[in-house]
């Protein structure tokens, strides 16, 4: 008898143990929501006025928004076209101004700026390299606002630490900003997740399930290549640039990105 009730508290408390375990992200992703945008440009005459991009996501004293750089395009100056982020729930949008401070093309970031009132900001991890193995989490917008504003959360393991540039068998492969990077010796570290992401999570943070702290930015478009191919045929396979990089991104605008962790 003292066996069995032996047993039965040994699984109870192996049961509050993996409860415990698993309670983390739910409030992490609860307090990491808030920070997370769209980024989009905004033009009253067009149908729909506001188009999506990318994800982004706020820092530093809440007016810093930090994405992909290829999320940045040519705006309709003559027609007052204007870039900014997306924020709101479902259909119901808002659109927000904000001016790039910083492109990093070689890492393909962006520093943008916002003016008013500020956001809740994500506090970035510090700049050493993360482990392989570790679990992640991430939070964006997989398919725009095609369905309305709803962030969405994935899980992935950190499955390895790869080159920008993947080898490939000829240079049919290579697109044209994998042969500029070639071309520049500028190769870098990428993680590669085993999550799926789609072209509109990239921007997207990658965090600490437990503290939220970044470790890292989506990027569906270094490695993978066109949109199209990544919404036919998803590998299950994502990756995501440093946040290293993202401090410097930050240092050469002259800002911040919080506490670092």
């Amino acid at each position: 008898m003292r066996k069995l009730i032996s047993l039965c508290l040994a699984g109870c408390l192996w049961c509050a143990g993996t409860l415990a375990g698993a309670a983390p992200l739910p409030r992490t992703i609860a307090a990491v929501k808030p920070s997370v945008v769209g980024i989009g440009t905004h033009l009253r005459t067009r149908s729909p006025a506001i188009v999506f991009h990318a994800t982004g996501f706020v820092v530093g004293d809440g007016l810093s928004v930090v994405s992909n750089a290829h999320a940045i395009t040519t705006l309709d100056s003559e027609r007052m076209e204007t870039l900014g982020i997306v924020t709101g729930k479902g259909d119901r949008l808002e659109f927000r101004e904000a001016e790039v401070v910083t492109i990093d093309r070689a890492h393909d970031l962006v520093h943008l700026r916002l003016k008013g009132a500020p956001l809740p900001a994500l506090t970035l991890a510090g700049s050493e390299l993360v482990d392989e193995g570790r679990e992640l989490a991430f939070t964006g917008y997989p398919l725009g606002i095609q369905l309305g504003l709803n962030p969405v959360t994935h899980r992935a393991l950190l499955s390895a630490q790869t080159p920008a540039i993947l080898p490939t068998p000829t240079t049919r492969g290579l697109n044209p900003r994998a042969v500029a990077t070639l071309q520049r010796g500028a190769a870098f570290t990428l993680y590669q997740l085993d999550g799926t992401a789609y072209p509109a999570n990239s921007g997207s943070p990658v965090y600490d399930p437990e503290t939220g702290n970044v470790l890292a930015v989506i990027n569906m478009t270094l490695v993978k290549g066109t949109k199209e191919s990544a919404i036919t045929a998803p590998t299950g396979i994502s990756y995501a640039i440093p946040v290293r990089h993202v401090h410097e991104l930050l240092q050469q605008g002259g800002a911040q990105g919080g506490a670092t962790k």
